[in-house]
């Protein structure tokens, strides 16, 4: 198959640096930054707890760990954490918080996103002869599983007021809050400004090569300073990823807007299938998830008819797929994976 005609929708997390974040990032001053001492780190974390609206942020390699680290960083082992359903945190980290941090979730609400009377019926008060105490809630915005469906500000607001006055910190997994605001057209900080602790990801949606940000108070930043160490996290020179970030941030966010227009005209094709179903008013951002009616084919026979094609994508199960637009496909692309695809379920 030739490489260079394949549209590769499989995640936005495989996108290549430009040409001009790759020069970003071989002329970034760099130094230990074990020591603090990476000008180019100090600089996006800095920039990162200013866009968020916290008093500081710390870098890590990726977002699985981002949230391990917050988990860690946030809760005693028995704890209970309250999740929408299919979460990142639940599906996609191996067990990570068992065995990190010993915590149990309670998964709430539908389609990724839980209301304040759902989070407060599933509140498990400490001192109870049973049930572990709830201590953190955490949401996850855009939603993955749900098909990058944006978390509503009013409620999550509400939720994270709740949450103080009964002592549970709160924390936004935000690996693509860059695309929840410019759908939703706030500022990344009006939706971050609730919650107790935030991250971001620089390599979904924004594309650069790897690294995420957790951003919160000084003293829950300096905590979590130590479990990135645990777990592995604390690099060295680090400040060429940073300024691979950087780049990002100031080129790659305002286009995110090319992302959603491109997923909603591969949305309503697909709509248009009889033996497809998919509910258009999720596809909010950069996802897609549809589901194959039962008379039609399953969905790793799609996904492997259209790699032949050189349409890549990914089966979240046996009659449901996933397809993710990014900065690396153009609108053509799209329209031309959206017509391989529809051809393929429907004949």
């Amino acid at each position: 198959m030739d490489e260079t005609k394949v549209i590769d929708l499989r995640s936005d997390t495989v996108t290549k640096p430009s040409k001009e974040m790759r020069e970003a990032i071989a002329s970034a001053p760099v130094g230990d930054d074990q020591f603090g001492e990476d000008p180019t780190i100090n600089l996006l974390q800095e920039k990162i707890a200013s866009l968020l609206g916290k008093e500081k942020a710390l870098w890590l390699p990726s977002g699985t760990m981002a949230n391990q680290v917050a988990l860690r960083t946030l809760t005693h082992p028995g704890d209970d954490v309250i999740v929408s359903r299919e979460s990142h945190a639940v599906l996609h980290e191996t067990g990570g918080g068992a065995a990190n941090s010993g915590v149990q979730f309670t998964e709430i609400g539908s389609k990724g996103i839980f209301s304040l009377e759902e989070f407060l019926n599933a509140v498990k008060p400490s001192g109870h002869l049973l049930h572990p105490p709830t201590t953190l809630v955490e949401v996850e915005n855009t939603h993955n599983r749900s098909g990058g469906i944006i978390f509503p500000r009013d409620e999550a607001v509400k939720i994270c007021s709740a949450a103080k006055e009964k002592g549970i910190a709160s924390y936004m997994d935000g690996a693509r809050l860059w695309n929840a605001a410019i759908a939703s057209k706030k500022t990344v900080k009006e939706l971050a400004v609730p919650f107790d602790l935030v991250s971001v990801a620089l390599s979904k949606g924004l594309g650069a090569p790897g690294g995420s940000l957790l951003a919160g108070k000084k003293e829950i930043i300096q905590k979590a300073v130590r479990y990135r160490r645990m777990f592995g996290g604390a690099m060295r020179q680090v400040g060429i990823f940073a300024a691979a970030g950087l780049f990002a941030i100031e080129y790659n966010f305002k286009r995110l807007e090319e992302d959603h227009r491109n997923a909603e005209i591969i949305a309503n094709r697909l709509a248009g299938c009889s033996k497809v179903l998919i509910d258009l008013p999720t596809v909010q951002t950069n996802i897609i998830i549809f589901h194959l009616k039962e008379n039609s084919l399953n969905a790793n026979h799609v996904v492997s008819k259209a790699g032949e094609k050189g349409v890549l994508m990914f089966a979240l199960g046996p009659r449901t797929i996933r397809i993710v637009t990014h900065l690396d496909v153009s609108q053509a692309q799209c329209k031309e994976a959206a017509e391989i695809l529809a051809s393929i379920i429907e004949n």
